[in-house]
């Protein structure tokens, strides 16, 4: 019997990060199969829980096979978030000391992301245990602290700050130690594939481009066939740097001033919150847009994206992003910057601009509102690809079919 050991004690906080939405959706489907157990600490159960993750949903059987193992870290967390990030690392030193799993060839372990927590217990089992298959994750490269989230082709040099040099400190050993001792690695962009020469020439480089809860949508859009549009655009995603949250409010500054009236809504929740409501002030957008704040899957997040007519996604830097795959299954066509990786993320149904120009992005905004054959193609080519390619039962499937 294959048994399967999630470390996912990085996760932290109210939102759902692109890792927690794939490990989760991975367990979820896998737990029909074989035992899934996943180490997180209180953060990471909490998530658990409001992702229904050991409950049947609509669109699931029970997943059986799910084991939550929690590790007391809530201590640590009131001293800050250094002293929580270490005692974590120390935690997941723990348990890849001290876990016994007696060398067996049908036990694979998964680092959920790559941040020291979740890497180095599985370093030190696979290590320890030789037989095992240690599955890694490296979803985003992190950039060059001098350049910052920035994919234009222009190096806008820049003081970094403490947070993006930690960040690409503490990615350096991680991608190294899964360069050289990973069994598989899972990415989420076709071009990152090359940054494993070792696993990729052996196809042991997997593509995860995440997906969508296909049944629950359509059960929820059969239920609300018609529902009138309140908001020409809807961005979901992480308030960060890297999602371009910023230069939506810049974005939308340009909209509005051929469209007046238009109202964007925004779900998520992060770190530039406080910078995007001030932007919201200076700029006097406040009728313009409406701030939902972090939204978990359900009809009250799927009501705000069936009334709106466009999704925005303006990431400047990513490998992937399924973040706009939900609004796109619902009929709305999308709007992003012309990155690498969405060449194969969103191969139609996107309009894509030019990388880091605002007007331009304003302009496509504005054409897909008031194009109406524009729009009725890009609408179609968006459901046609998330409904075709982004289930995550069939992607599941497949990407355990590649592991076994």
């Amino acid at each position: 019997m294959k048994n399967f050991y999630f470390f996912a004690l990085a996760s932290l906080g109210e939102g759902l990060s692109g890792s927690d939405r794939i490990f989760i959706e991975l367990a979820r489907n896998w737990g029909k199969k074989f035992p899934v157990n996943i180490f997180v600490w209180e953060e990471g159960r909490m998530m658990c829980d409001r992702q229904e993750l050991e409950y049947s949903l609509a669109e699931y059987e029970k997943p059986v096979g799910i084991k939550l193992h929690l590790s007391n870290m809530k201590k640590w967390y009131r001293m800050g978030f250094l002293v929580c990030y270490f005692a974590r690392v120390f935690e997941g030193i723990r348990l890849g000391l001290t876990l016994d799993l007696k060398n067996d060839p049908e036990t694979y372990t998964y680092s959920t992301n790559d941040f020291w927590m979740d890497i180095f217990p599985a370093v030190l089992l696979k290590l320890r245990f030789k037989k095992i298959t240690w599955i890694s994750s490296f979803y985003l490269a992190a950039p060059n602290p001098f350049i910052g989230f920035n994919e234009t082709g222009k190096a806008y040099y820049r003081l970094p700050n403490i947070k993006l040099i930690l960040y690409w400190f503490q990615q350096i050993p991680t991608y190294w130690l899964t360069r050289f001792l990973s069994d598989y690695v899972f990415v989420t962009s076709e071009p990152d594939r090359k940054r494993f020469p070792k696993q990729n020439s052996k196809s042991k480089v997997i593509v995860v481009k995440g997906g969508v809860r296909l049944k629950h949508l359509k059960r929820w859009r059969k239920k609300n066939p018609s529902v009138p549009r309140k908001y020409v655009a809807v961005f979901q995603g992480r308030f960060h740097p890297q999602k371009g949250v910023l230069e939506l409010i810049d974005i939308w500054k340009k909209v509005v001033r051929s469209l007046p009236e238009a109202k964007l809504a925004m779900i998520g929740d992060g770190e530039l919150m406080d910078k995007v409501k001030l932007k919201i002030d200076e700029y006097k957008l406040q009728k313009n847009i409406k701030l939902f704040g972090f939204m978990y899957d359900g009809p009250e997040k799927y009501m705000v994206f069936a009334q709106s007519k466009i999704v925005v996604h303006p990431a400047v830097y990513d490998s992937g992003g399924m973040a706009a795959a939900e609004a796109m299954a619902l009929g709305l066509p999308c709007v992003g910057f012309d990155l690498k990786a969405f060449e194969t993320y969103y191969p139609q149904g996107m309009l894509k601009v030019e990388s880091g120009n605002i007007d331009a992005f304003a302009e496509a905004i504005i054409r897909l509102n008031q194009n109406a054959t524009l729009f009725a193609k890009y609408r179609r080519d968006a459901v046609d690809l998330i409904m075709n390619h982004w289930s995550w039962i069939k992607k599941s499937d497949e990407i355990l079919k590649c592991l076994l």
